[in-house]
């Protein structure tokens, strides 16, 4: 297994010539530079724009901190990044535009679940490299998609044991309906089979739904220990003003999308966001874990008007790193070649910690820990812990895992190929 610690001062000194920044932006044009293309497809506008947005800024950093040191293999980074606006048709019509006219090398794109299975047919059908980098349920087991942040299996892992721990095991779930917000209600019921914990209430939410007072009523009703919650947008955000307004802050919540995505902690009053415990992988307040780096200083220096350096802009950021790694040590921007780079697995050294991509399976191995957000919106972490991404390594397929080193595949697994759930 190769890697190194990624530096922007030391990750390209190979490099001989000093180049400066393409700024592409949303221009059409795009494909005409005889060097690497690569694509952003963040949403900037939107339902999802808080979230898309800073994932947009993280990858342009990166890529520009590339070009200010001499660009990859000699050559200029061209980045082509028009805005999606949170629709999925118009993902459709971009991805295809920046992989069939553009020809980007490799692409960043979307927020939401949703989203990545709207592109992944495209994707797949182009034998395209892509980095999807949310948070996200898990499962995803493709030839040239490389989905580098935490899983469920990973966030809800560390996350409801330690509630149930705490609190006790009577759990009411609440989720956004569609596949993420379902899966991840599945993950939470494997984690109540496994451990004996109770699931008092489930229910699942449309995405554009802003009233929650029935839903805050039946959970009083039941009367949890905790609520586990995988709420989803800016819509779902109404739910913890609503809580406060009900009173009912004082039943803890643990969450897997909560905080270090949309930063609630940040843009709402106390008490709406007490009590809430976040599995993460990464939040702006843990600042950087690299020796003499300092991503939050930098990331700001670059957007000083951004909101907030999320979970999945630090995925973002280190991907490109990641990335940039493997091309040079392919010695070639050829997709293939690249992606048997990556194969062979890497350890890269992120701002969230030490971190492991596991060739076979395209998922990393997180440092996960518990965000805490107390009565004033303080943030403070616990339970560091070190996960895998077991359910696709060592769960799927009888025990065998997803080996796309050895078989080529585009599908995706679920809870219910393993668990009665």
């Amino acid at each position: 297994m190769s890697g190194r610690t990624f530096s922007r001062r030391s990750l390209l000194a190979s490099s001989a010539t000093a180049l400066g920044i393409s700024v592409a932006g949303c221009s059409i044009g795009g494909g005409s530079n005889s060097g690497p293309t690569v694509g952003i497809l963040e949403d900037r506008s939107g339902n999802f724009q808080l979230n898309g947005t800073s994932k947009w800024q993280a990858t342009r950093l990166a890529l520009e901190e590339i070009n200010d040191d001499g660009g990859l293999l000699g050559e200029e980074i061209e980045i082509v990044d028009p805005d999606p606006q949170s629709d999925n048709s118009r993902y459709q019509e971009l991805t295809e535009k920046l992989i069939l006219q553009d020809q980007v090398d490799a692409l960043w794109a979307g927020y939401s679940s949703a989203t990545r299975e709207a592109i992944r047919p495209i994707i797949n059908e182009n034998e395209q490299l892509y980095f999807y980098t949310t948070q996200y349920e898990g499962g995803v087991c493709d030839n040239t998609i490389f989905p580098v942040g935490a899983t469920a299996r990973q966030q809800l892992g560390i996350v409801t044991p330690y509630l149930a721990d705490e609190f006790g095991d009577d759990i009411y779930i609440i989720a956004a309906d569609y596949n993420f917000g379902q899966l991840s209600g599945d993950w939470v019921n494997v984690l109540a089979q496994e451990n004996d914990y109770n699931i008092v209430g489930e229910e699942y939410i449309p995405l554009d739904e802003t009233d929650f007072s029935s839903v805050i009523n039946r959970i009083q009703d039941e009367d949890p220990d905790f609520i586990m919650s995988m709420l989803v947008g800016s819509n779902h955000e109404n739910f913890y003003d609503q809580r406060a307004t009900n009173e009912i802050t004082d039943i803890p919540i643990g969450t897997s999308t909560t905080l270090a995505q949309g930063h609630e902690h940040i843009r709402y009053d106390p008490p709406a966001l007490t009590n809430v415990y976040a599995g993460v992988s990464y939040m702006e307040e843990f600042g950087d874990q690299r020796d003499g780096e300092n991503i939050v200083e930098d990331f700001y220096e670059r957007w000083p008007d951004a909101n907030y350096l999320n979970q999945e802009a630090q995925n973002n950021y280190f991907s490109v790193y990641l990335w940039a790694e493997a091309v040079e040590e392919a010695g070639t921007f050829d997709q293939q070649e690249v992606i048997s780079v990556l194969e062979e697995g890497r350890d890269i050294s992120a701002p969230s910690g030490e971190l492991t991509l596991d060739g076979a399976t395209h998922h990393m191995e997180h440092e996960m820990r518990v965000a805490v957000c107390d009565e004033n919106h303080e943030i403070s972490f616990t339970n560091n812990e070190r996960i895998g991404p077991s359910f696709l390594r060592s769960e799927v397929e009888g025990g065998d895992g997803c080996n796309l080193k050895e078989q080529d595949k585009t599908t995706q697994y679920v809870p219910s190929d393993v668990y009665d759930v």
